[in-house]
């Protein structure tokens, strides 16, 4: 393997148009040209394209790029062509007589990068071709897609893992713009890449969006907000500041929002994959050039989609997980100026989301698994919408990314509100937290949710009463408030990172190390209390339209030992979900490793506490994960 120093990266940015790497990118090719493997997670608009990009031009042969994004690859051969870079792409929409003179071209090696769909690299044809040229690299871009339990997996890329050793080359590089530790786990395993293979996090962190969730009772109460919103940040239809983007949840209520919305004087149109193949290119052509402001779709628009002056991304209702909305969310105010968010939460979407998680297209029934998981992929996202902490601080530690948190972003809906309640009641505020988060402590560990919240209220409860809770000084100390009220206080305190769980069928609660310290007073108690709201609210009860059993995940801080413990359980889940033959939440998810690497079990009976470990998971797993646990946290583990 070639070292960088090698080559002089430098010179190459030069060439290729550009005065300086952005954050990141000069790590990124570095680590690529030295070690031979890549997994880099950075936001779409950061800069990805150019961290394969500058290599494919340094290194010999032809870099091969998988791409589903037909549009994407158009935008990125045209741009690389205009830089003096001879690159070409493969797809459905060119003409049989010029995709034979390209694959022609292609070997003879005349193109320094080859873009090309993963159905057309499945091709025995195509393959034969492969092996026949010199290629130093394969990019796999939007290597999420890969993970069959992510939120936009496609099947066709299932078969790149088994490609790769027939092609020979000696680097391979997947880039994604959202992935969980869950989600880069199952991208090594899928695409055969060892556990070690480096994963490079950059730029989650946009502090220019101005990232707000708002929940609803009606259609009427959506147009006003999704009005004031084109308003605030665009201004009006006569001479708006940029564009916007609305993702309606289906193909008629898109094709409705479009129509009222131009009605309205905007310039708008509706993109779903119900319209013909010309119409949808219509629309993002129109989109691109400047000749629409708003595009109402369905989550089939935006991928490969980089204007600069979208001011607002806007959601009718919730997308199925949080890697999505942040996706979306992210093709706004990619050139750095202020952009808004806006996502709205219909109170009858739960129940109508289950319903639709438990059918496929056809009308048939889908595994319970894979509901069950989808379903915990929305209520994450539903938990992030509800919380009372800074939006964007939730978001990276939602990825793994706690480097970038901001201690606050000043701009989302949470952190604006939250200099209004410290002129009026921080006091108040601090002292509600606290009263929470010692009835958490009471119980923690032994009870889950119901006990804390009956404690706080003083309610009859058999379990406080022969626990002697019953007759503690926290017993009634806030009967003032409701039911709702407490249950939504205590998952803003989940959010916060205060409060998690054990357990699987009965979640048992757990008071944290963060809340811990706010508890004391060692730690400012920075959360936005819920307000007043009626049953019929959007997620009333604390999770009426929950699952049973269902919780939000831990996200206790893990110290020096805890964090190599979890990066040795994801090893393990990697080799084991490989050896298993199944995906790698199968085995555990994100969760459940990072409880391990908190709790530590020693023995069955302590792992029989981790979220997500019923009976038959410990018996097929748990031997394991105790084995990681002795050899990275010695002296954790009981000998037999």
């Amino acid at each position: 393997m070639t070292a960088p120093a090698a080559f002089d990266l430098d010179s190459a940015l030069t060439r290729l148009g550009y005065e300086s790497f952005r954050p990141g990118q000069r790590e990124a090719i570095e680590t690529v040209l030295e070690t031979g493997r890549l997994l880099l997670v950075a936001p779409t608009g950061g800069g990805k394209s150019l961290v394969y990009q500058l290599p494919a031009t340094m290194l010999p042969g032809t870099t091969l790029v998988v791409s589903p994004l037909i549009a994407l690859m158009n935008d990125q051969v045209r741009q690389l062509e205009e830089r003096g870079v001879a690159a070409t792409y493969l797809a459905s929409t060119v003409e049989a007589s010029e995709s034979s003179r390209r694959l022609a071209a292609i070997a003879r090696g005349e193109y320094k990068l080859v873009y090309v769909a993963p159905e057309r690299l499945a091709l025995p044809w195509f393959q034969e071709l492969l092996e026949k040229i010199d290629c130093p690299m394969v990019v796999v871009d939007e290597a999420h897609c890969i993970s069959e339990w992510g939120h936009d997996f496609r099947p066709e890329y299932m078969e790149i893992g088994s490609v790769l050793p027939r092609l020979g080359s000696s680097r391979v590089m997947a880039c994604t713009a959202t992935a969980t530790p869950l989600v880069r786990d199952e991208i090594l395993s899928r695409l055969g890449l060892p556990a070690d293979t480096p994963q490079l996090l950059r730029g989650f962190a946009r502090p220019n969006l101005r990232l707000r969730a708002q929940e609803l009772v009606g259609k009427k109460e959506r147009h006003l907000h999704v009005d004031a919103l084109l308003a605030e940040a665009l201004g009006t239809p006569n001479a708006p500041r940029g564009a916007a983007i609305v993702y309606a949840p289906t193909r008629k209520e898109t094709e409705a929002e479009a129509q009222r919305l131009a009605t309205a004087g905007w310039r708008a149109d509706g993109y779903h994959a119900g319209r013909g193949r010309v119409e949808r290119e219509s629309v993002q052509n129109r989109f691109m050039d400047g000749e629409l402001d708003v595009v109402v779709a369905t989550n089939a628009f935006g991928m490969g989609i980089d204007r600069a002056d979208v001011r607002a991304v806007v959601h009718l209702a919730p997308p199925g997980s949080i890697e999505a909305y942040y996706q979306e969310v992210g093709r706004a105010g990619r050139d750095g100026e202020d952009a808004w968010g806006l996502l709205l939460l219909p109170s009858d979407d739960p129940p109508r989301r289950r319903r639709l998680l438990e059918m496929d297209g056809d009308g048939g029934t889908v595994a319970p698994e894979i509901v069950r998981h989808k379903w915990e992929l929305y209520l994450e996202l539903l938990t992030w919408a509800q919380g009372g902490s800074c939006r964007h601080d939730a978001i990276l530690r939602y990825f793994g990314d706690e480097a970038e948190t901001l201690a606050g972003c000043g701009k989302c809906d949470v952190c604006t509100e939250l200099v209004v309640a410290d002129e009026r009641s921080e006091g108040e505020r601090s002292e509600i937290v606290r009263k929470i988060l010692s009835a958490i402590a009471r119980v923690s560990g032994r009870f889950g949710v119901r006990a804390a919240v009956n404690l706080l209220r003083g309610v009859k409860d058999d379990r406080l009463e022969r626990s002697g809770l019953s007759e503690v000084k926290t017993f009634g100390i806030l009967s003032e408030h409701s039911d709702e009220w407490l249950m939504r206080a205590v998952n803003r305190c989940v959010t916060a990172g205060w409060v998690g769980f054990r357990g699987e069928d009965r979640p048992l609660v757990v008071l944290t190390v963060a809340g811990k310290e706010v508890m004391m007073g060692e730690r400012a108690a920075r959360i936005l209390l819920p307000p007043p709201r009626s049953a019929a609210s959007f997620g009333s009860s604390g999770g009426r339209n929950r699952r049973r059993g269902a919780a939000p995940e831990s996200q206790q801080p893990l110290d020096a030992i805890g964090e190599r413990l979890f990066e040795a359980l994801r090893a393990w889940r990697q080799e084991t979900a490989r050896d298993e033959g199944v995906p790698a939440y199968v085995v555990a998810h994100d969760r459940t490793l990072r409880e391990i690497a908190v709790a530590r079990p020693r023995n069955d009976a302590e792992l029989a506490l981790v979220w997500g470990l019923g009976p038959a998971k410990r018996e097929r797993f748990g031997e394991g994960m105790l084995r990681v646990v002795a050899e990275a946290a010695p002296g954790a583990v009981e000998t037999p």
